[in-house]
């Protein structure tokens, strides 16, 4: 059974500048092979991403050719550094971008394209927040219709203050994290197939019309 990730690298800094971010996105990418599962790896910040709410903003967005690789893979990993304690402000952009989604619901179920993926996120950065970064990503890629597996958090962040990052810091060798990218990779792995053999059979359009009925 192919399967293919999508990983969308968050990163402030366009190439060929050296993404700390990049860095354990390659681990996960490794283990991903292990596993028998291509992986791509998008920067964002490489693309002429427009802000807004809708799958395409015209004038040059190039927002639509990375939703075609997103509506065609099977796992979906948001890759951020954290900014002032939150996520980066790239990695909003793409949640607020793939809110564009809720139009696009299937014809006959209403289900919204994330549906029937998985999705999982890797943070890195100095100090705290990563738990908060991973809550808003995760929260965020569920609602839009993705299913989030156990264990599908991965981060490394640094001391307090201004300092060495996940490269500079030797993050490749701390045992949580490397911990935890193996459990992201092999939970993803497992969800995405079976959700490949057993796709998610609720139709939103006839609860939409059940709702409906009631709320009169």
């Amino acid at each position: 059974m192919a399967m293919r990730a999508l990983f969308l690298n968050c990163t402030l800094k366009k190439s060929p500048q050296i993404s700390n971010t990049r860095a354990l996105v390659d681990k996960a990418v490794i283990i991903f092979k292990e596993l028998g599962v291509e992986s791509e790896v998008i920067r964002i910040v490489d693309h002429n991403v427009a802000f807004g709410i809708s799958s395409d903003e015209g004038n040059g967005d190039e927002w639509p050719f990375i939703l075609h690789k997103i509506k065609a893979c099977d796992i979906l990993v948001i890759a951020t550094p954290i900014w002032f304690g939150v996520l980066s402000s790239v990695s909003k952009l793409v949640i607020e971008r793939l809110d564009g989604t809720y139009m696009e619901g299937d014809p006959e179920t209403g289900q919204y394209p994330l549906y029937g993926k998985v999705t999982g996120v890797i943070v890195t950065g100095n100090e705290d927040g990563a738990h908060d970064v991973c809550s808003t990503i995760l929260f965020s890629l569920t609602h839009l219709g993705c299913t989030v597996p156990p264990n599908v958090d991965c981060y490394w962040v640094g001391d307090a203050g201004p300092g060495p990052s996940y490269i500079d810091a030797g993050g490749d060798k701390h045992l949580y994290t490397n911990r935890t990218v193996r459990y992201m990779a092999h939970n993803l792995v497992y969800f995405a197939k079976l959700l490949k053999e057993n796709p998610i059979p609720t139709n939103l359009k006839k609860l939409d019309e059940e709702a409906r009925k009631v709320s009169n």
